[in-house]
């Protein structure tokens, strides 16, 4: 991809090795090292500025359960609350934003009901700004049981609510940012996302960007979810970066029509506490990524550390990476 910014600085990045899926033995990338910790980015203090960016998704107010095993047809299970609060893939995808660029707008849709209120007044306080219709619905929610191993299995609870053309919210502000991250909408405002500098979209969206038929910088998906799986029948304008996740064995990308290559996983900072949103903040920090730096592998190497990161931390926001401008560098 071609560097569409004139503030992305020069870098030193600590990136990870590539091997081909298709045998070939190419590797596109040099062989870089991906321990943690270390300051993994080091950013030029004086030439940075961070690139505005914003999510156009849905929120759910989610509470997250501890069973030992997710019951099966039948089971009575008793489960430990452990937290509860805003979520969704757009709520947890703007927060990670707002957390490496200091700043995110968030486009969505809240009932006008209590779990609405708090959602707004919660996602504000972690640095998003909230551009919400209001609907007469109620807010969706979510119930995730985690179990020991800290894999998640969700039950959404209500209709999902989004953005729609026909809501007095800013839309002419998508040309200001420098990337968009697509996580529910309707495809007409999926249209308007265009006018942003980079635009990703979630593979649950797929139907939506083929009704869009507008160019994506990114499509992001992962291998083990049936509903994130790309079919490439369906877009008539291939991604310019398509990305799959698998969860501990890494994942795998194609770039501009490249062969589909592997990359591997990152070690988390501590023990596995707790996938739920793991992938929305790999797809947020991806967004973040192909706005700032000038190689989309750079991207994908901080979206790989930011996800390796959220599973360390309990809720999906505690172990969310953030921007410590003080050092220069991604850290938690």
């Amino acid at each position: 991809m071609s560097d569409r910014l004139s503030h992305s600085p020069d870098l030193a990045l600590s990136q990870v090795s590539i091997t081909s899926v298709d045998g070939s033995g190419i590797d596109p990338w040099p062989s870089r090292s991906h321990t943690w910790p270390s300051c993994l980015i080091n950013l030029n203090k004086n030439n940075w500025n961070a690139p505005r960016v914003a999510v156009i998704g849905h929120v759910e107010w989610t509470r997250i359960v501890r069973v030992d095993d997710v019951p099966v047809a039948g089971d009575v299970t008793h489960a430990d609350l452990v937290w509860e609060g805003a979520a969704g893939g757009g709520a947890v995808a703007a927060v990670q934003l707002a957390k490496l660029a200091g700043h995110c707008a968030f486009f969505t849709a809240l009932g006008d009901d209590f779990a609405g209120r708090r959602s707004r007044a919660e996602l504000e306080s972690q640095g998003v700004e909230v551009f919400a219709a209001l609907r007469d619905q109620p807010t969706r929610e979510a119930v995730s049981l985690v179990d020991a191993t800290g894999e998640r299995t969700t039950v959404t609870i209500g209709q999902r609510l989004q953005p729609c053309p026909d809501d007095l919210l800013p839309w002419d502000r998508f040309a200001d940012y420098q990337a968009i991250y697509f996580a529910a909408g309707d495809p007409e405002v999926l249209r308007w996302a265009r006018s942003a500098g980079k635009l990703v979209v979630t593979c649950r969206e797929l139907l939506t960007a083929a009704a869009a038929a507008v160019p994506l910088d990114a499509l992001v998906g992962s291998a083990r979810d049936a509903a994130e799986r790309y079919n490439p029948n369906l877009l008539s304008l291939p991604p310019s970066l398509i990305v799959s996740t698998n969860g501990e064995a890494g994942g795998y990308y194609t770039l501009s029509g490249s062969p589909a290559y592997a990359y591997p996983p990152m070690q988390p900072p501590g023990p596995i506490v707790d996938s739920y949103g793991v992938g929305d903040s790999f797809a947020a920090a991806l967004t973040y990524g192909l706005a700032a730096f000038a190689d989309a592998r750079d991207a994908l190497t901080l979206a790989t550390q930011c996800g390796a990161s959220s599973v360390a931390g309990l809720g999906p926001y505690a172990g969310q990476m953030r921007l410590i401008k003080q050092s220069g560098c991604y850290e938690l």
